[in-house]
C-alpha cells in the first residue's frame, strides 16, 4: 500500500504541481446531519468534493445494519463516478473531527472498493488552515469517471464473525462508553465480550495528527486475525487506518458495530475495564 497519511504542505504541492487528484472533505458532525455540507459550502481545500457521512457514505439505518450502515456496492460506485474518481487519481481526504474519524471511514471505503492509491490528509482541514494554504467555497463540477469498482467484501466482519470470537475485537469507542460507564446513542451500555479498548482519540496527538510508528505498534496489538469496531462503524476505521501507517494486515470492520449488536437484547454485553 502506498503511503497513507500525507501533510498539508505536500497536498498543496501536488495542487501547485498540477497532479491529477481527487480531494473529498469528509466533515461531518454525528449529531447533525446537515452541518457537514454547511461546513464545506462556507470553505474548503480547493476542488474538494463534498462526502456526506449520512447520505453518501452510508444507508439509511437499520436494526441489523446499525446507524451507519455500508451503501451497497452500486450505489456507492456511482457516486465514486460521480465524484470523477477513478484508479488512476490518487485521492486524498479529509475531515475536522479531531483525527482522522469520517476520512478514515472514506479512506477505508475507497480501499473496499480497490481504489489504489487513497491518502488521509494528517491534521484534516485545521491543518490546511493552519498551514495558511488557499481556500475556497465554490462548488467544483467535476467530470464524471466510468470506473468500475471491485469491492473486497472480505475486509467486512459480520455479526455473525463477532459472535463466533475467533478474532481480537477493538473497540475504538471512549473508554467510559467500552466500560459502560455512559452510553449516550445506543440500547444497551458496555461492549462486545472479550473486546480491547483501543479509543481513536488515543492514536492521535492534541494537533489531531496521527503518534509517531513507533508509538502506533505500542498502542496497537498485533494479532493475525482482528476485527475494528465503534459505535456505528466510523470511528472504528481510525484503528484499521493505523495498520495501514503501520503497514500491518488491516482489521475487518464490523460495519453495524455497537449500535447493531447492542439492538438485540439476547446478545451478550461486558461492561467495565
Amino acid at each position: 500500500m502506498k503511503e497513507v497519511l500525507i501533510d498539508a504542505v505536500t497536498l498543496a504541492g501536488w495542487q501547485a504541481e498540477g497532479r491529477d487528484i481527487v480531494v473529498l472533505d469528509a466533515r461531518a458532525r454525528l449529531q447533525d446531519t446537515a452541518a457537514g455540507r454547511a461546513l464545506w459550502q462556507a470553505g474548503h481545500v480547493p476542488g474538494a468534493r463534498h462526502a456526506d457521512m449520512d447520505r453518501e457514505l452510508s444507508a439509511p439505518p437499520s436494526a441489523e445494519g446499525g446507524r451507519h450502515p455500508l451503501p451497497g456496492h452500486e450505489r456507492f460506485a456511482a457516486r465514486l463516478r460521480a465524484w470523477g474518481i477513478t484508479p488512476q487519481r490518487d485521492v486524498v481526504v479529509y475531515d475536522d473531527m479531531g483525527g482522522a474519524l469520517a476520512a478514515a471511514r472514506a479512506w477505508w471505503m475507497l480501499v473496499w472498493a480497490g481504489h489504489p492509491s487513497v491518502h488521509v490528509l494528517d491534521g484534516g482541514w485545521p491543518a490546511w488552515c493552519d498551514g495558511g494554504h488557499d481556500v475556497e467555497s465554490a462548488s467544483p463540477e467535476p467530470s464524471p469517471s466510468d470506473w468500475q469498482p471491485t469491492f473486497n467484501d472480505d475486509l467486512i466482519a459480520t455479526t455473525e464473525d463477532v459472535a463466533r470470537g475467533d478474532a481480537v475485537l477493538l473497540d475504538a469507542r471512549p473508554g467510559e462508553r467500552f466500560r459502560g460507564e455512559n452510553e449516550p446513542i445506543d440500547p444497551a451500555a458496555g461492549h462486545i465480550p472479550g473486546a480491547r479498548s483501543i479509543p481513536a482519540d488515543s492514536l492521535v496527538d492534541a494537533r489531531a495528527r496521527f503518534l509517531s510508528p513507533d508509538e502506533l505498534a505500542q498502542a496497537l496489538p498485533q494479532d493475525e486475525t482482528t476485527i475494528s469496531y465503534c459505535g456505528s462503524g466510523i470511528s472504528a476505521c481510525q484503528i484499521i487506518l493505523a495498520c495501514a501507517v503501520l503497514g500491518r494486515p488491516l482489521p475487518r470492520l464490523y460495519p453495524g458495530s455497537w449500535s447493531a449488536w447492542s439492538s438485540d437484547p439476547s446478545r451478550p454485553v461486558a461492561t467495565g475495564a
